[in-house]
Order: C-alpha cells, then structure tokens, then sequence
C-alpha cells in the first residue's frame, strides 16, 4: 500500500448500494472508511485499511467526524421508516433529516475545512425517477425535473445541495441517478427488498408472484454488482462528471412480467417445485403514478465518460439472486429445526429441579440497514 493512500468514506455502508461499493472498493490499496449506524461488516481479504465507523449521522457533530480527513465521499444514506420501505410521507421532518439534512451536514463540514489543497470528492446516489413525469419512456438525463413525490423531491434536492456547494467551489460533487437496482453478488451483506428479490421471497415460500398491472410495465433493472463498479468509476473520474448529473442504467427496459416469469422458473429449477403462478393485483393506496410508468435509461453519456458498462447478463443475475436467497431460506429453516430440536426435551418437565438463572440483560434494537428504493421500487439506497 501507498504510504498515503486516498481515504475515501462510504456514508451508508451497511446499506444495499453502499455495502456493494464498500465491497468492491475494499479491493484496491486506499483508506477506506465505512460509516454507518451499526457496524460494517470488513470484506474477506480486504486490500483496503478499513476503518468501521459507527454512528447515527443525524447527530450534531457526526456527519464531520465521519467525513474528517475524507479525500472522497460516498454519499449513499437514505431515510427508512418503520415498515423498511423507501416511501415518505409529505411533511415526514425525520425523512427530510435523512434524505436532505445530511446532504446539507456533508457540505457545511467540508465548507470547514481549511482552504488550500485538492477539493474532495463527492458521489451522491440519487435516483432516476427524481426527474418526475416526463411523457418520455427512455430517459438521458437532459429532461426537466419535476418530481411528484416526496421521495423524489427529498432526492432532487439533496442533489441540488452537493452541486450548488461544487459550484461554490466546496466540493467537486457529482450526482449519480440509479434505475431499478436489484440482486446479491459474492459476499452481499444487505438485505435487497426491491421488487425482484421481494418477487423472489415469495416464489421459494411457494405463493404466487403478484404485479399491480398486466405485466407489460417496463423497467431498467440494473444488478447491483454493476451499479457498484459505477459508483466506484464516478469516484475515479471525479473531476471529468463533477458538477451535473448522470443517468444509470442498462439501455433496456424489461417488461415486468417476463422477468417475473423467468424467476418462476428459477425458482423451481432450484426446488423442484412447479413454478408459481404470476397474477395480476390491485395496487395498494400509496401507489404511485411512477409505478405504472415504463422506464428505461439511455446511460451513453455516463459510458463514454467513464468506459462504465453493465456486464452482468440479466439472466445470470437473476439466477445469483434466486440462488442467494433460495440459500438463505434453506439456512433459515436448518435454524429453525435445530431450534425447535434444541426445545424439545422442555415440553414435558424435567425429573430433576432445574436451577434458577439470572435473566439476560435486555438488548437494545439494532438499527437495519435501510433498503433503497427498488421493489415496486425504482432505485437503492444505504442507510444513515
């Protein structure tokens, strides 16, 4: 390792994206500093000098502890509320806190710093779908903004925060506007609760996939382990994207229904079982008109800025993906026989008196990491 390697902070590092970045990045000979409210997990056979820290950013002082001495910083948090979900509620102060208030933190800890040396970096992972209604089904990035929801303004503007600090000259700030992000690659550590997995779960439980629409809504479903490798190449080339935003994707959006067809399949190749059915449902009230809209992404002025291109065929991640959690689900049950084995002798009272023991002290809650926003979901995020 350089004897001064860069130190770069991923804010958000146990989340879906932030933990892939974290991954990947722990490859390379830098400074790594994973920040988040419970600990990171350190990636086997890190190159990286990874530093865990934790805390809870929406406190005063912790966003500048967190990003002190920072060359570069990921911005990858995001708000999640009780029910683990990316969706706000307009006038929801504890989302604006997240969603926004840290964007507003990172700038005025950087503004602090004393002047003279390189700018640093930053990366903030927005979302595609903050540019609103457009009437458009490809999208690349010269469109209006007009965002209808909360989510989406929140997102829309804490881009705005990080380019109007780049162009005072606090920070060289460049936007990255995910797709549909989805999946688990070697090593994930994140739960994804986007669509896909969700769709996923449900098939190895062997109840039906369902859709709020016949099927032929369109979506730009980019893997994780390629959205990582953006990331990782927005930081690279900083100084050429700073400034603006940049669209992610794969160039082809995929009718929901096909997709949820092949996972199916996948699914009962893996169990054996028949597929699953995949029906239609009634949207739920809090949906939304971005979730009907088709959306693809024309991502060439990111690609060509860059080299950056998908390379992950989409039946090879959704295979990773049913093959992940079909793992998962199998662990999960082996858990639950030892357990229920374990407890079997105390269903009938023992011969002899069992001696009392002190009660184990309550534990506190441990925060989850919060999802993005992928399942009905349009993009992916990491938490505070």
């Amino acid at each position: 390792m350089a004897v001064n390697p860069p130190l770069i902070a991923v804010l958000g590092a146990t989340g879906f994206v932030g933990s892939a970045v974290l991954r990947l990045l722990a490859t390379r000979e830098v400074r790594l500093r994973a920040v988040s409210r419970r600990p990171a997990a350190v990636p086997p056979g890190a190159a990286a000098d990874v530093e865990v820290h934790t805390a809870d950013l929406t406190e005063p002082g912790a966003m500048a502890a967190a990003v002190e001495g920072a060359d570069t910083v990921v911005l990858a948090t995001l708000y999640s509320a009780a029910t683990a979900t990316w969706r706000v509620e307009d006038g929801d102060s504890a989302a604006e806190r997240v969603n926004v208030g840290l964007a507003r933190d990172l700038v005025d800890a950087l503004a602090a710093r004393a002047p003279g040396g390189p700018l640093p970096r930053v990366v903030f992972t927005g979302a595609a779908s903050q540019v609103g209604p457009t009437g458009k089904e490809v999208l690349d990035g010269t469109e209006e903004d007009r965002p209808a929801g909360p989510y989406d303004r929140q997102k829309l503007a804490a881009e705005r925060v990080l380019l109007d600090a780049h162009a005072r000259g606090v920070c060289l700030a460049t936007s990255l506007r995910l797709p549909t992000v989805f999946g688990y690659g070697p090593g994930s550590t994140a739960r994804d609760r986007g669509v896909v997995s969700a769709m996923t779960r449900r098939a190895l439980a062997g109840e039906p996939i369902t859709m709020w629409h016949d099927g032929s809504v369109r979506r730009d479903l980019l893997y994780v382990e390629d959205l990582a490798r953006a990331v990782v190449a927005g930081v690279d080339h900083a100084e050429t994207l700073a400034g603006r935003h940049w669209l992610l994707g794969t160039g082809e959006g995929r009718p929901l229904g096909p997709v949820f067809q092949q996972v199916a399949v996948l699914v009962s190749d893996r169990t054996g079982r028949p597929p699953v059915p995949v029906v239609s449902v009634e949207p739920p009230a809090h949906a939304e008109a971005g979730d009907f809209a088709d959306v693809t992404i024309d991502a060439s002025a990111f690609r060509t800025a860059t080299g950056w291109a998908p390379r992950t065929p989409l039946a090879e991640a959704l295979r990773r993906t049913v093959d992940h959690l079909a793992a998962e689900a199998e662990r999960d049950r082996a858990a639950e026989a030892a357990g229920a084995t374990a407890a079997e002798p105390l269903r009938n009272p023992p011969a002899e008196p069992v001696r009392n023991r002190a009660p184990e002290p309550a534990r506190a809650p441990v925060a989850e990491a919060a999802p993005g926003p992928s399942g009905e979901e349009r993009t992916a995020g990491g938490t505070a």
